[in-house]
């Protein structure tokens, strides 16, 4: 736990969150779920091919795919034994393809049969369930990755966050690509985030509100919550319901409206995450966690710990 005030630290286990929370904080988390979007086989000649579809567009899919400069526009491939079959197209501004997909019945059972859950590359084995990867609360499908400050939830946690008056709310980010995608710019001003898709209802918006009315904290889980909550804030921290896409990227400057409390894992450098984390509680308090985290071998990416800034 990292307190931006004072700079302090203190170490603890998960399970002791609800310690720091209080009655009348509103506890924000993402309930979008990873869809199994990830297709492997290989070609006619025997090569091995990925596409990794990201999101729809106009009746097609931008996808990632690889190898991306042997698989030429008209290409076709067979996943999942003819399950899905796609045809390659043009590359995009992004680097990315638009691909057209082929199958016969429902997409997502389609998905179910062909695809695979887009975990990070450096998991090298497959998952031995694949539920590992989905946060308990996941429900809403949309995601290619899954928001992962929120994996260390349990229903038990829950129920204890909720025990001690705390108001639970959820909103949806569909994790895409920008989220993730590397700063391979010096001058972070030229960096673009690419959007992604948020929904935030009534009912969320109103635990969100009443808490800041009441003097309660909004207590947000992960970056992905924060990006949606500031994208929509008011000046005063307050919230409306509604949908939308963001392209919000946050660095430190940042004016932070709806946010109080961040619940994040350890970020790698030249990622947006580290920077958005930087913003919220200054970029020497948070090398100086990092170093501290470093030093107690602390794990980092997706499947690593967390750290609580108050």
């Amino acid at each position: 736990m990292l307190r931006r005030d004072t700079g302090a630290l203190e170490h603890r286990i998960f399970r002791d969150l609800p310690e720091y929370l209080r009655p009348g904080d509103a506890l924000v988390l993402n309930d979008t779920k990873v869809l199994p979007v990830r297709l492997r086989g290989r070609r006619a000649t025997g090569g091995a091919v990925e596409v990794l579809l990201l999101k729809p567009a106009d009746g097609r899919w931008e996808a990632l795919v690889r190898p991306g400069k042997r698989l030429r526009p008209g290409t076709r491939l067979s996943f999942g034994g003819g399950a899905i079959e796609v045809t390659i197209g043009e590359p995009t501004e992004q680097g990315t393809r638009l691909v057209t997909l082929h199958h016969a019945g429902d997409l997502r059972a389609a998905l179910e049969r062909a695809g695979e859950l887009p975990v990070p590359p450096y998991i090298e084995r497959p998952l031995d369930d694949p539920a590992d990867y989905q946060t308990v609360y996941a429900e809403r499908e949309g995601a290619v990755a899954a928001p992962t400050a929120g994996l260390h939830f349990t229903p038990a946690l829950l129920d204890a966050v909720r025990s001690r008056g705390v108001r639970v709310a959820f909103v949806t980010l569909h994790v895409g690509l920008g989220t993730f995608r590397g700063v391979e710019v010096d001058d972070v001003t030229r960096h673009r985030m690419e959007a992604e898709d948020y929904e935030l209802s009534a009912e969320a918006a109103a635990a969100i509100n009443g808490a800041r009315a009441a003097g309660g904290r909004v207590v947000v889980v992960g970056t992905t919550v924060v990006r949606t909550l500031e994208s929509i804030a008011g000046d005063a921290g307050t919230v409306t319901a509604g949908g939308g896409s963001t392209g919000l990227f946050i660095t430190p400057g940042f004016r932070f409206r709806a946010t109080d409390a961040l619940i994040t894992n350890f970020h790698l450098p030249r990622t947006t995450l580290l920077m958005l984390v930087s913003a919220f509680a200054g970029r020497e308090r948070i090398l100086a966690a990092y170093a501290e985290a470093i030093r107690l071998r602390y794990r980092f990416y997706s499947f690593g710990d967390a750290m609580l800034i108050l």
